[in-house]
């Protein structure tokens, strides 16, 4: 082995060793952060040792205080002869402080152990992403399918304080044949935002979301909405399996469904077809003039309706037009309390127009469609469009579908009174298929919010 190697393994072990010891300070310096809440209580169990040794002073008449303090005493008085001030005080002072400091890491160090043993992140930074999410807006996020799940999964690195409120009009499917045999709201969108703002460890979220592939009754059902049904039953209602599944899956939020009434969408078709059932809407092959439900006037959930009023921002989208995003809007008094409340709101427009619901659809068409069905009000007051075209490999794979980018008429979308928000937040995987991309999505919506807060 040459004497170079050995230099610079040498100088390897040095880096390494210093990037350590550069990591430890940092750690340590973020346990002064503001707001932690931890600095108070440390002065506050100082302060309850101090008074704890001067009542057992008063209590013994000061006696082993006395005598404690007399051998400190002689004891720095034989250091100090030994060595002058200048240089006894400062060693005693970092002898101090060393053991100080080895003390409190070794507690830090227990306690991470304790609480988080299977984790390679720091106690402090879990405090400090716990503090910086649970101060972070409210917001309230109405939807329904892959697009709201999408988004979710984005907004929760940004804040906690996040309430779903989701369509339960879906009878396709796993939740359909749940929804046939055991007469349960459908738990499928309810399953997919809750497995999106769940912060447990991820083989318990996959399990969640695990469809079954063989199985006689079981085949094309996921876990998650056999949970959900059986949490139903047990607990009486949709709303207290949710909230029971939530602790389950440690959600950072809320997910709630818009109603607790077995809602059944219908639409009427500009041919004058009326067709009845979620699943079959799109499949009809016409152009939708008017949706409903029924009943006609489903009671919205008590919880929803107080968290849109608390709500610092509300998000409509992205999703299906008709079957997703404007069931919940059919709740009269969901779109009343979007309409009277005063925090900033926004639509996410889809980036592809959907067959059998929006063929040849604009981004106007998009906010009339949801105008007219709550009434000729606008909820919301600007809406966000993708900037750039899909590639031609994507484009192609849905022209194939009849689907194609949703044109942005912007004239008709100022005249609509609606603010116009820009942004690149596509996603295309491998296939070709067109996502909106979770953490683009999110920077750009709460980037607005930001901007739109600081304006006021």
């Amino acid at each position: 082995m040459s004497i170079g190697f050995l230099r610079q393994a040498l100088k390897a072990l040095q880096k390494q060793s210093r990037r350590r010891t550069s990591h430890r300070v940092n750690q340590w310096f973020k346990w002064l952060s503001p707001g932690l809440a931890i600095k108070r209580w440390m002065l506050i169990s100082l302060g309850g040792v101090l008074l704890a040794i001067l009542g057992l002073a008063i209590s013994v008449k000061l006696t082993p205080i006395f005598w404690a303090m007399e051998w400190v005493r002689n004891f720095l008085g034989v250091v100090a002869g030994i060595l002058p001030h200048y240089i006894s005080g400062p060693l005693v002072l970092l002898g101090g402080l060393l053991l100080l400091l080895w003390g409190q890491t070794r507690t830090v160090g227990s306690i991470t152990q304790v609480l988080r043993p299977n984790s390679e992140e720091e106690l402090i930074d879990v405090l400090l992403a716990h503090r910086r999410l649970y101060r972070g807006p409210k917001i309230v996020v109405i939807g329904g399918g892959t697009g709201l799940s999408t988004l979710l999964r984005g907004l929760k690195t940004y804040s906690a304080n996040i309430t779903a409120i989701v369509t339960v009009a879906d009878d396709g499917g796993s939740s359909g044949r749940l929804r046939q045999e055991f007469g349960v709201l459908p738990p499928g969108d309810i399953r997919n935002c809750l497995a999106a703002l769940a912060d447990e460890e991820k083989l318990l979220t996959e399990l969640f979301q695990y469809r079954f592939k063989a199985g006689d009754g079981l085949t094309g059902h996921s876990f998650g909405n056999l949970f959900l049904t059986a949490m139903t039953d047990i607990t009486g209602d949709l709303e207290r399996a949710v909230a029971a599944s939530s602790k389950v899956l440690a959600v950072r939020g809320q997910v709630l469904p818009a109603t607790l009434s077995d809602v059944r969408l219908w639409a009427e078709l500009d041919d004058g077809r009326r067709i009845e059932g979620e699943s079959s809407i799109p499949k009809a092959g016409g152009k939708i003039v008017k949706i409903g439900c029924i009943p006609a006037l489903p009671p919205a959930l008590p919880a929803a309706i107080k968290a849109i009023k608390e709500a610092d921002y509300i998000v409509v989208g992205p999703g299906s037009l008709y079957t997703s995003l404007i069931p919940n809007l059919l709740v009269p008094e969901i779109a009343d309390a979007i309409a009277t409340s005063t925090a900033p709101s926004i639509y996410i427009c889809n980036i592809m127009t959907q067959p059998g619901e929006t063929d040849g659809y604009t981004v106007a068409d998009h906010i009339k469609a949801i105008d007219t069905a709550c009434g000729e009000r606008q909820l919301f007051d600007a809406v966000l469009v993708h900037k750039k075209s899909p590639s031609e490999q994507s484009l192609m794979r849905y022209a194939q579908q009849n689907s194609h980018p949703v044109f942005l008429d912007r004239e008709n979308v100022t005249l609509l009174g609606r603010r116009i928000v820009l942004a690149n937040v596509l996603y295309e995987d491998e296939t070709g298929c067109v996502r909106h991309n979770p953490q683009k999505l999110a920077r750009v919506l709460l980037r607005w919010y930001s901007r739109t807060n600081h304006g006021k």
